[in-house]
């Protein structure tokens, strides 16, 4: 059997306005990243392999919970949100919301046309994505034990889809409820993956950290 525990970054520069601007960790992203580290270190603290993405918000993550020198797979790193923002606004006059609510209504949107290939001149098609995410988890199941996979939402999002059969209208809602330094289990099992366990928060559940809950 193999599991498989994802782990999203901790909150990063939501401020930011391009892919560069927004990879790196708030301060509060680094705590909470340190605050799950120490919660696996006294619950559940073994891995056979931890890999992250190569974006400097996942490394950091990853660095934060207390794994250093972790195998890097660029797989693991995130779709290009803003690249897809300002495509749909270019192409189609849609604009990239201001605030969360609007945020809210914007994602799916954005995911619908990326997935039916309404958009160009973008870094990465849809199925390109799903691909590169298919092919590593599948490689991981090849072996056996627990492995550490951290990343980042809309990859949590597409590995969801690909398990439960969503649609992209299921995926987007998904990666809106995934919150920072969230964890996800899945089990590889006679040859099936299966969900375990989803956005779970344990190390957040003190009621001084109900402010470090965040998912932008």
């Amino acid at each position: 059997m193999t599991e498989i525990v994802l782990v999203r970054h901790g909150q990063a520069n939501r401020h930011a306005t391009d892919e560069a601007g927004y990879d790196q960790l708030s301060d509060l992203g680094r705590c909470q990243a340190g605050w799950l580290g120490a919660w696996l270190g006294e619950t559940d603290p073994h891995f056979d392999r931890v890999i992250t993405g190569t974006l400097f918000r996942q490394r950091q993550t990853a660095e934060a919970m207390g794994h250093k020198n972790c195998q890097m797979d660029p797989r693991l790193n995130e779709l290009s949100y803003f690249a897809l923002a300002q495509a749909l606004e270019a192409q189609y006059g849609i604009p990239a919301p201001c605030d969360a609510t609007e945020f809210a209504r914007y994602l799916p949107e954005v995911i619908a046309h990326w997935a039916q290939g309404r958009l160009t001149d973008i870094p990465e098609s849809f199925d390109q994505f799903s691909d590169r995410i298919s092919a590593l988890i599948e490689e991981v199941c090849t072996g056996h034990g627990r492995v550490l996979l951290v990343t980042s939402g809309g990859v949590i999002g597409m590995v969801l889809r690909q398990v439960l059969g969503l649609d992209e209208a299921g995926m987007a809602k998904v990666m809106l409820g995934t919150m920072n330094s969230s964890v996800h289990r899945l089990n590889h099992v006679h040859g099936t993956l299966m969900l375990g366990g989803f956005n779970a928060t344990p190390h957040l559940d003190a009621p001084d950290r109900v402010h470090a809950r965040t998912f932008i």
